[in-house]
Parts: C-alpha cells; sequence; structure tokens
C-alpha cells in the first residue's frame, strides 16, 4: 500500500490511520488541497483528522465551518476523541464560524464573499503568530452559491493571498446529490491536490469511498478504497474496492461501485 518517493518534501500528516501512505507520507508543505463529494461522504471527519494531528504536533490551526456552527464542529471532533475546546481556550486552535451570523463575535464573518474570508483568516494568523500553519475551509462552496460561474477566480484569489501567510490548506468542496458532479468551475483546476469522496449503496448498504485523483509533486495511489466513519475512532480506511480506476473515468465510478 506504500508509496515511495525520492523527493525531500515536508510533509504533513492528515492523521487519518493509513491515509498517508497513499499520498508518499502526507501532504506537501504549503499545498492547496481539495476534498470533493457528495454531502455525507467524510469530509469534515477528514478535516478535523487533519486540523486533531497538527495540534498534537503543535501546529498552529485554524478551522472555518460555513455549513455548521462551530459548536457542531466541536462537538463531532469530541465524538471522536478530540478535544478542540481545549485547544481553543490555549489559543492553539481558532474556530471562525460564517453560519451563525448572529453571534457578532470577534470570528464569525458576518458575509460571505472571499474578502471578508481572506481577511479574517489572516486575523486569526496574525494572533496565533508567526510559522506555518494549518489551515479547513469547510466548505468553500457556500462562498459561490450565488455565483457559481465565479468560484474558479475566487478560489485562486483565496489560494493566492493565504500562500503568503504559510498555510497548509485543506478546503472542501460540495458536489451534487443528484449527479455526483461539481457545480460548475470550482477549486479542482488550482488545487495541488484533490481527494475525492464517494457514496453508494452496495447489497442495502451504504458505504463511503475515497480516492487520491491528483497530488503534485507526489507518486500516490490510484485505487478507490472503502472507508468507514466509526463512532469514538473517525474515519478508518478499510480495503481497495474491486473497481479500477481504468475501468471508467473518474467521474462514472462511482455507478457500478
Amino acid at each position: 500500500m506504500s508509496i515511495k518517493t525520492t523527493e525531500t518534501i515536508k510533509r504533513l500528516s492528515t492523521g487519518v490511520k493509513g491515509f498517508d501512505e497513499l499520498i508518499g507520507g502526507g501532504i506537501p508543505e504549503g499545498f492547496f488541497v481539495g476534498l470533493v463529494g457528495e454531502p455525507g461522504t467524510g469530509k469534515t471527519i477528514f478535516s478535523i483528522h487533519y486540523i486533531a494531528q497538527g495540534l498534537s504536533e503543535g501546529d498552529k490551526c485554524i478551522y472555518v465551518t460555513t455549513e455548521e456552527s462551530r459548536e457542531s464542529v466541536i462537538r463531532q471532533a469530541q465524538q471522536f476523541g478530540f478535544d478542540f475546546q481545549k485547544y481553543i481556550k490555549e489559543g492553539k486552535l481558532i474556530m471562525i464560524d460564517a453560519l451563525m451570523k448572529e453571534k457578532q463575535d470577534e470570528w464569525t464573518i458576518t458575509n460571505l464573499n472571499v474578502d471578508e474570508l481572506i481577511q479574517k483568516i489572516i486575523s486569526a494568523k496574525q494572533k496565533l503568530g508567526y510559522g506555518m500553519a494549518r489551515l479547513v475551509i469547510d466548505s468553500i462552496s457556500a462562498f459561490f452559491l450565488d455565483r457559481p460561474a465565479m468560484a474558479r477566480r475566487d478560489s485562486y484569489q483565496v489560494k493566492r493571498m493565504l500562500n503568503k501567510w504559510g498555510f497548509t490548506v485543506v478546503v472542501t468542496s460540495q458536489y451534487a446529490v443528484t449527479t455526483g458532479e461539481a457545480f460548475g468551475w470550482g477549486i479542482e483546476h488550482i488545487a495541488d491536490g484533490i481527494i475525492r469522496f464517494r457514496k453508494a449503496i452496495k447489497n442495502g448498504i451504504l458505504k463511503r469511498y475515497i480516492m487520491v485523483e491528483k497530488m503534485r509533486q507526489t507518486a500516490h495511489d490510484l485505487h478507490l478504497w472503502e472507508i468507514e466513519i466509526i463512532d469514538g475512532v473517525g474515519l478508518v480506511l478499510l480495503e481497495k474496492s474491486n473497481t479500477r480506476i481504468e475501468d471508467r473515468t473518474a467521474s462514472k465510478y462511482s455507478k457500478n461501485i
């Protein structure tokens, strides 16, 4: 399962057991990586693992939530044994809430536009201090709801501006439930890495899957992997799917899993 690479690139562990081996040891530092897929496929839980791993290693961390409240994400993290509230109190984690606008606290985004998003993230980074940091934006799709045609430009602006601030960024992007596809042009074209999440019904049971579609500077695994979300543990890599990437195009493979 391990993918070997001869490159001496600093990589950040995702915190998902077994997954780092699929991408040469982790996400290259400074990368902008997209977690893409339909709702309910595991993107948020993967993001929680990524932040929790960073906190355990002493990294500065920022989590932007747009589709759940700050408290909801904290409760989810607690389900899997990650005490985000502790790190918030210690000043090691800042959670920016773009959903509960009525709170009007220091870390609330009142308008869903990328300019306010960028400024709020920069303010959080200044508060945390200098050095490299981990950032999650979950999800970036919320900023394109009323103008999907601008998604690619806005994503590029976010990537370009935040690159100067020493972030390794993970962003989630929602795909349509009906088609399993993106809403127009999104983050795929500007992202350094794309991790694709899928779900399907097999023998009457919901199955979830993950696949590395793109990871620059990395000899990555090309298989579709079944995953499971376990209470008290989180996202777990199970086994390779019988479906092979060469059997069908990436946008179609979930139909016959």
